[in-house]
C-alpha cells in the first residue's frame, strides 16, 4: 500500500543531475515517472511541499533478500578461523528452513526496511529457486513470484534476476547438499526465466539475468545462458575470495577476472559483483569495458572478502554501484561511507574517493553509485530529471545539521555522519512508501516478519 502522492512536489533545494538547485518543483506522470522539473519557480496551489533537501533515491544493486534473516548469526567463533567459507553453512542451515511465505515476509521486511533508509530500487540477485528438498516447485517461479509479491507490499522499484547455479565449484563439480535449492540445468533455468520474465512483466518489475559465479557453471552453460539472456542486464559473482581465485588459476591456468574479460561478452550490460581480488591489469580491463562494479562494503567487510581499489578504478574512469548483499546494514548511506573508510584503513589517508582535489567526498561517491546502480539495475534514465523514475528521498529539514548544511555538504552531512536519522520521506516509482519514517504497512509487515523469524529459530 502506498500513501496518496500530489502530482506536484515543491522543494526549496533538490539535486539536480546539473547540481543543486532552489525552488524546483517536479510534476509526476501516471507511469512512475517524473513528467517535468522545473527550477527557480515559487510554490503554486496544489504543490505539495518536500519538508527538507530532495535527492535522488539510491538503487542497491545486490540483494539476496533471504539473507536478511540470519542477520547476526553468523558471529559465534568456531573451533578454527572463520572464513567466508564457514559463513557459508549458517547461509546453508538458514536457506534450508525457508517455505514459500518466509521468503515473502522477509523480503517484504528487508525492503521496507531499504526504503526507510533511502534506497528506492533493488536488484534482487534471486538464487533459491526449489523447496526445500531440492525438487523444483510444480510453479518454477513460485519463489520468484514471493519476491515479486514483496516488492508489491513494500512498494520498492525492482530489477528481478534469476540465477543460474549447477555446480559447487570449477570445472563442473557437483553440489554439495546445502546448494540443492539453487541449483537447476539449462533446459530447466530457461523455462524458469521465461516464466519469471513473464511475472516481472506483470508487476512492472525489471529484468535481468544472472550466473551466479564462474563456480557454479560451466563456460558452455553459460553461453546457453547468455544466449537466451535477452536485453536486460547480466550479473555474476567474481573474485570475492582468494580461494575463488586459487581455484580459479587451477581450473584455468587464469585468474577469475581475466578469465571472464577473456571469454565472455563483458560490456555495459555486466554487472561484476566484488571483484575484490584483481591485478592492475585485470582493473583497466573491467573499466575500460563499462561495465559496473558491484561494491557490497558492509558485506565484503563481515566475511572478510578484502578491500576493492575503489581509488585506483576511479582513476581509470571506472563505474561502480554498492549493493547491501547479505543485509547486515540495510543503508545506502552506511555502504558508502563503509567504502571510504576502507579506502582510508588501507592507504592510512583521508579523503580516498572524492575524483580530485576540493571536492565533495560524499558527492562524488553519492553521484558515482547512483549512475552504477541505475546502470546495474537496467534502467535508461536516472536522477531527478523528465523520463527518470519518480524515486526521491526528502532529507529531514529540522535536523541541524541539515538545516545548517549547504548543497554538497548535505550530502557529506548525511553519508558521514547521520546516516538513516536524517531520512524522512521517500518517493518510489512515483508514490510516497515512507513517509515521516513510516510505511502505510509497517504493523502488517513486521507481524509476518516477527512469525517468519520465530518459525526459523524454533
Amino acid at each position: 500500500m502506498s500513501i496518496a502522492t500530489s502530482r506536484t512536489l515543491h522543494a526549496a533545494r533538490a539535486l539536480l543531475p546539473e547540481g543543486w538547485r532552489e525552488n524546483v518543483r517536479f510534476g509526476f506522470g501516471a507511469d512512475g515517472l517524473i513528467a517535468s522539473v522545473e527550477t527557480d519557480v515559487p510554490v503554486a496551489a496544489g504543490d505539495e511541499i518536500a519538508n527538507g533537501p530532495v535527492i535522488p533515491a539510491m538503487v542497491d544493486l545486490h540483494s539476496h533478500a533471504f539473507q536478511r534473516a540470519m542477520a547476526g548469526l553468523a558471529e559465534v567463533s568456531g573451533p578454527g578461523e572463520d572464513t567466508f567459507w564457514t559463513w557459508r553453512e549458517e547461509m546453508y542451515r538458514t536457506v534450508g528452513l525457508l517455505s514459500p511465505e518466509d521468503v515473502e515476509a522477509v523480503a517484504a521486511k528487508l525492503y521496507v526496511e531499504m526504503l526507510k533508509s533511502g534506497f528506492g530500487a533493488v536488484c534482487e540477485f534471486h538464487y533459491v529457486h526449489n523447496d526445500r528438498d531440492g525438487t523444483p516447485y510444480a510453479d518454477r517461479a513460485e519463489l520468484a513470484a514471493r519476491i515479486l509479491a514483496a516488492k508489491e507490499t513494500s512498494g520498492i522499484g525492482l530489477t528481478l534476476i534469476p540465477v543460474f547455479y549447477a555446480h559447487g565449484n570449477f570445472g563442473g563439480a557437483a553440489p554439495n547438499p546445502g546448494q540443492r535449492r539453487f541449483l537447476n540445468d539449462v533446459d530447466g533455468f530457461l523455462k524458469l526465466i521465461d516464466a519469471s520474465r513473464d511475472l516481472a512483466s506483470k508487476s512492472g518489475a525489471h529484468f535481468g539475468t544472472s550466473i551466479h559465479s564462474l563456480r557454479a557453471a560451466t563456460p558452455d552453460e553459460m553461453n546457453a545462458v547468455l544466449a537466451a539472456a535477452g536485453d536486460g542486464p547480466i550479473h555474476i559473482h567474481v573474485a570475492e575470495q582468494q580461494k575463488e581465485v586459487d581455484d580459479c588459476l587451477a581450473w584455468s591456468g587464469r585468474r577469475p577476472i581475466d578469465w571472464l574479460m577473456d571469454e565472455m561478452p563483458v560490456d555495459e550490460r555486466w554487472c561484476l559483483i566484488h571483484a575484490t581480488h584483481h591485478t592492475d591489469g585485470e582493473l583497466r580491463k573491467m573499466a575500460a569495458s563499462g561495465a559496473v562494479v558491484g561494491l557490497c562494503p558492509t558485506t565484503e567487510s563481515s566475511l572478510g572478502d578484502g578491500i576493492f581499489s575503489g581509488e585506483a578504478f576511479l582513476r581509470l574512469g571506472g563505474r561502480f554501484g554498492v549493493g547491501t548483499d547479505s543485509h547486515v546494514s540495510t543503508s545506502p548511506s552506511e555502504e558508502l561511507r563503509t567504502l571510504e573508510y576502507s579506502q582510508r584503513l588501507r592507504d592510512q589517508k583521508r579523503v580516498r574517493l572524492a575524483g580530485g582535489p576540493n571536492r565533495s567526498n560524499g558527492r562524488h561517491l553519492f553521484d558515482t553509485a547512483l549512475k552504477g546502480g541505475a546502470q546495474a539495475a537496467g534502467w535508461a534514465s536516472h536522477g531527478l530529471q523528465a523520463g527518470a523514475p519518480a524515486s526521491l528521498v526528502v532529507l529531514d529539514g529540522s535536523h541541524a545539521f541539515i538545516t545548517a548544511a549547504k548543497d554538497d555538504a548535505i550530502l557529506d552531512r548525511w553519508i558521514f555522519s547521520l546516516g538513516d536519522r536524517a531520512v524522512r520521506d521517500v518517493m518510489a516509482e512515483g508514490h510516497w512508501r515512507i513517509r515521516d519514517g513510516r510505511h502505510a504497512d509497517d504493523e502488517a509487515i513486521d507481524a509476518a516478519f516477527r512469525a517468519a523469524i520465530l518459525r526459523l529459530q524454533g
